[in-house]
């Protein structure tokens, strides 16, 4: 910050008079110009103390000169006497008086450029001091990067470093974490509620909503940031508030306010913090790829009947199975981690005291409870608990496509289920009241209409998948018609099935897709307007591959059971 103008009037060895204008005294001084020009105004910036010897002035040009300076924005008038002026003319004091321009006279004996080299000193000093406060601040968020709460402790460093708030993001712009947001408030919220009564907690929920309000507010510029060709930051200001919004990477985003514009070294220290928390975020990467891996075996226990293995082996690592009943989702993503933390609610880079991460961010208290998560077969399959799954499928839809399977899957009933028992009970005789179980109900016959499945979640893994084949971007085994029966079919015949009687089509040499256009006809009932309208051609090309697929399969597509079994191929 550059000094004030009352610091080096007070400068003893330069012996200045201040002869008007003390109430401005306060005004920053950034530079000392020497001019003798009866207008110097086209040579300022603003903020500078100009000294003059009042060589091509008289008493009449007082107050014009005076104006000019004004309206320059300088900070201050020096007025030299004994060469052409014994004395400061009145009328300078009096025009400097009215318009709150600071007159200061400077005697014989102080040379102008004793006056600049004070304040270039001064100058010095300050930045001298900013830049040692900027690296003692960088030390302190250095220190705090290393702490276990990695990224969070970053965040409510730098807010007290900056005497603002702090926001952490992740890439979609929702709530990670906030610092520094204590006392503040969202607008029409506990109107009338007297502060000195208000406890901690409703404080901090006072504080976690205006948090997230700002975050929703900020989400036009994180999407124009997240489109951007490049990494870029962005700075807005209002009236109240100034803010600075930086990417951290691919890994989200996070934003700095502070009721004052921010200097080039508050600039150097949000710089600093965005390197650390961005490092922070990429370095847990190896470690979030094993706990992956970790996940994908658990996963396959699940699948594979060891209920109790998959539960003992997330137990030992701080984790546990989500509440049942629950719905899987299988999710089809460019980006799994960010997904993964999006809908476990961690703060991503923290050291975890699981596998997914830190505690729960603010998005966390609802996605974070129970929310197992893991790789499979190159999707990103998630076991939600039910009275959370609507929320997290809108949330997983933001990072990619979705399948959704039937709700109600229950993951305990899996343990044993291979033998067709449940782990520590005997089937019920045949023929007992209400004795009929939900696997005795199913036929396991190899060639018959039920594929064999070991366990309900079993089940819904295949349901999850076989709906992400429509989604865009969500679909839901329970909404697509006809999905019922297919989940009755042996997977490897109706496989086998699909790919004999679509075989010539796949074979077809023309560049144009058959299977993707027989879907969209069928899909439209064979309205050829809709389906060409889907596929973006003309329906008199779309007519043209009918007949082409009619020939090369030999059937009739206005039969309906020849468009039943088309059906049943293209959607598995």
């Amino acid at each position: 910050m550059a000094p004030a103008l009352r610091r080096i009037t007070a400068i003893v060895p330069l012996h200045l008079e201040v002869l008007a204008g003390w109430n401005g005294l306060d005004r920053p001084v950034r530079w000392v110009a020497v001019s003798e020009l009866e207008d110097p105004t086209p040579f300022l910036e603003g903020g500078e103390l100009v000294l003059t010897t009042g060589m091509r002035l008289s008493a009449g040009d007082a107050e014009p000169y005076v104006s000019r300076l004004v309206a320059r924005g300088v900070a201050g008038l020096g007025f030299g006497v004994g060469l052409s002026h014994d004395a400061v003319p009145p009328a300078f004091a009096e025009a400097a008086e009215a318009a709150g321009l600071p007159l200061v006279e400077v005697p014989r004996d102080t040379p102008f450029i004793a006056i600049g080299k004070a304040v270039s000193d001064l100058l010095a000093g300050e930045q001298y001091e900013e830049i040692s406060r900027a690296f003692a601040a960088q030390g302190r968020l250095t220190r705090a990067a290393l702490q276990r709460e990695g990224p969070v402790a970053v965040v409510d460093r730098l807010a007290r470093e900056i005497g603002g708030w702090a926001l952490l993001l992740d890439p979609a712009g929702a709530l990670w974490h906030a610092a520094g947001t204590t006392g503040r408030r969202v607008a029409g919220l506990h109107a009338g509620t007297d502060d000195k009564h208000a406890g901690t907690d409703d404080k901090r929920g006072v504080a976690g909503d205006w948090a997230r309000e700002t975050a929703r507010s900020l989400e036009p510029e994180i999407a124009r940031l997240r489109s951007a060709p490049s990494l870029s930051s962005l700075a807005l200001s209002t009236p109240d508030e100034h803010v600075v919004v930086q990417p951290l990477g691919r890994r989200g985003f996070f934003a700095v306010g502070s009721p004052r514009p921010f200097s080039p070294i508050a600039y150097t220290i949000v710089n600093a913090a965005g390197s650390l928390l961005t490092l922070a975020l990429e370095q847990g990467r190896e470690q979030r790829s094993a706990a992956a891996q970790v996940r994908s075996a658990v996963l396959r226990l699940l699948l594979a009947g060891e209920v109790r293995a998959a539960a003992e082996t997330l137990a030992a690592l701080g984790m546990r199975l989500p509440e049942e009943p629950v719905t899987v989702l299988a999710c089809d993503t460019p980006d799994p981690e960010a997904l993964t933390e999006a809908l476990t609610g961690a703060v991503p880079g923290a050291v975890p005291g699981a596998l997914t991460g830190a505690e729960p961010g603010p998005r966390g208290a609802l996605a974070g409870v129970g929310t197992f998560t893991a790789p499979w077969e190159g999707l990103l399959v998630v076991l939600a608990p039910d009275a959370g799954a609507d929320e997290l499928v809108a949330l997983a839809a933001q990072h990619g496509r979705v399948g959704v399977s039937a709700p109600g899957v229950e993951i305990a009933r899996s343990e044993g289920r291979v033998d067709g028992r449940v782990e520590g009970r005997e089937p019920p005789a045949a023929g007992a009241a209400g004795s009929v179980t939900r696997s005795a109900s199913r036929p396991h016959l190899d060639t018959g209409l039920d594929r064999g499945y070991e366990h309900d979640l079993d089940r819904a893994v295949d349901q999850a998948r076989r709906a992400l084949v429509s989604a865009s971007p969500v679909a839901r085994f329970s909404e697509l018609a006809g999905r019922g029966l297919l989940s009755l079919l042996d997977p490897a015949a109706a496989a086998s099935f699909a790919a004999a009687i679509l075989a010539p089509l796949r074979e077809y040499g023309s560049r144009a897709d058959l299977v993707e256009s027989l879907r969209a006809y069928l899909a439209s009932n064979g309205h050829w307007d809709a389906a060409a309208q889907r596929l973006g051609v003309h329906r008199h090309t779309l007519r043209y591959r009918m007949k082409r697929v009619s020939e090369l399969l030999g059937r009739d597509l206005d039969d309906p059971a020849v468009r039943a079994e088309l059906w049943i191929a293209v959607c598995l």
